[in-house]
C-alpha cells in the first residue's frame, strides 16, 4: 500500500477542522465545517482551497512555442505574457490526456499547470514528445497553490497583497507579493465565482493561509475542502478530468471546444481525429439533466431513453445553490436536445428526468 501524499498545509488541516480522504493518492480535506456551508461561503463571501496537489510542469527553450503548439489543442501563440489559457492535450484518437491551465512566463517560457493525478502520466507523455530546443521540467514538489474564490476574494487580499489587485483581469497573472512573500498571482477560478490563485514557495503557505483566513475573518471567509470545490465546479459546468473528461471522452464531446483550435495551422497531436469528430458530427455529447421524479444522478449512472441505454452521468449531486437534483450526463448526441425526457436507473429502477441547458449557475457579473 503505497503511502498517501501530504500537501505543506497538511499539519494546519487539524487545526481548522478539516476532515481528509483519500484523493488520487493525496491525503486532502474534503470539508472543514460542512461542503454545504463551505459552497455557500464562495458563492456569497469567500471561500480559502488547497490546491497545492496539483501540479506545475515548466517548458522553456528556443522551440517552446512550436512544441506546445504541437502538443496542445488551443492556439498558445495567442497567449501574451502574463497571461494565461485554458487548453487540452490529447492522444492521437482524440481522447484527452489531460485538461490544463498554460502561463506564459516570458518569451519562450511557459508554466503548465496539469491535474493532480494526471502529473507523472503527463509529464511522461510531454517528455516522450520533445522535439528541438526544449527544457522540460516538474516543478510540482516545488509550489504551493492556494485559491481564494468568491464574490469578497478581491476586497480580502487587497489588504495583504502588493498588488493592484482590481487592475488583475480574468485570466492574468502577475508576480507579486502578499502578506511579504512572494507569489505567482492569477485570476482564473474553478467555482463559477471570482476568484484568485496564489502559487508560492511550499514554506510560505502556511503563513499565507492563516493571513488570508486571518484578513477575511471578518467578512466570513473560511476555508473550504474538495466536497464543496467540486459542486460548485459542477453548478458551474466546468469539467472534471476522470469524469467528464478522460482518455475516452475527447474535449468536443465534453463541451470544451472552445479550447479546441482546429483551424490553428500547427499539427497538434489528435487534430484528424477531433476535426473528423467534428465533420462527421458528435456521436455524443455532454448535457444537464435535471431530476423530474425523486432521485439524485450520481457518477457512472446509466442513462436511458425509449427502454435503450444512451450514456451515462458523469457527475451529479443535489445543487446546493438550486436545491434541485441534477447531473451531467453523456448521452447520445441524439438525444441531447434541451427539453428531451430520458431516465436515470437508480438502484435498479428507471427515474424520469430530462435534458436542460447548461451552465446550471452563472454568477451575476
Amino acid at each position: 500500500m503505497n503511502e498517501l501524499k501530504q500537501t505543506p498545509l497538511y499539519e494546519l488541516y487539524k487545526e481548522y477542522g478539516g476532515k481528509t480522504i483519500d484523493f488520487g493518492g493525496w491525503d486532502l480535506p474534503v470539508q472543514f465545517s460542512s461542503i454545504k456551508e463551505e459552497h455557500e461561503a464562495v458563492r456569497t463571501k469567500a471561500g480559502l482551497f488547497d490546491v497545492s496537489h496539483m501540479g506545475e510542469i515548466e517548458v522553456k527553450g528556443k522551440n517552446s512555442l512550436d512544441y506546445l503548439q504541437k502538443m496542445l489543442t488551443n492556439d498558445v501563440s495567442k497567449i501574451q505574457i502574463g497571461k494565461a489559457q485554458y487548453s487540452a492535450m490529447c492522444y492521437e484518437n482524440g481522447g484527452t490526456v489531460d485538461d490544463l491551465l498554460a502561463y506564459k512566463l516570458g518569451e519562450n517560457h511557459y508554466l503548465l499547470v496539469v491535474n493532480a493525478s494526471n502529473i507523472d502520466k503527463d509529464f511522461a507523455w510531454l517528455a516522450s514528445h520533445v522535439e528541438g530546443e526544449v527544457e522540460l521540467s516538474n516543478l510540482s514538489s516545488d509550489y504551493a497553490q492556494l485559491a481564494l474564490q468568491g464574490p469578497l476574494a478581491e476586497k480580502t487580499l487587497k489588504k495583504i497583497s502588493s498588488a493592484n489587485i482590481a487592475e488583475l483581469g480574468y485570466f492574468q497573472f502577475q508576480h507579486t507579493t502578499v502578506s511579504d512573500k512572494e507569489v505567482l498571482l492569477s485570476r482564473t477560478g474553478y467555482t463559477g465565482e471570482d476568484g484568485f490563485e496564489l502559487y508560492c514557495n511550499k514554506e510560505d503557505a502556511a503563513h499565507l493561509w492563516r493571513e488570508i483566513l486571518d484578513a477575511g475573518k471578518d467578512s466570513g471567509v473560511i476555508p473550504c475542502g474538495l466536497g464543496s470545490r467540486d459542486t460548485l465546479r459542477f453548478e458551474a459546468t466546468l469539467a472534471l478530468y476522470g469524469q467528464e473528461l478522460s482518455k475516452d471522452i475527447s474535449p468536443l464531446e465534453a463541451g470544451i471546444g472552445f479550447a479546441v483550435k482546429l483551424n490553428k495551422e500547427a499539427d497538434f497531436i489528435g487534430k484528424a481525429a477531433l476535426k473528423e469528430q467534428k465533420e462527421s458530427g458528435l456521436q455524443r455529447k455532454l448535457v444537464g439533466i435535471e431530476m423530474i421524479d425523486r432521485g439524485i444522478p450520481r457518477h457512472g449512472y446509466k442513462v436511458y431513453a425509449n427502454g435503450a441505454a444512451i450514456g451515462e452521468v458523469t457527475t451529479g449531486t443535489q445543487s446546493p445553490t438550486l436545491k434541485k437534483n441534477i447531473g451531467l450526463a453523456l448521452i447520445s448526441s441524439n438525444y441531447a436536445e434541451v427539453g428531451k425526457e430520458v431516465e436515470v436507473e437508480i438502484r435498479g429502477k428507471l427515474v424520469k428526468a430530462q435534458v436542460t441547458a447548461t451552465p446550471f449557475y452563472k454568477r451575476n457579473k
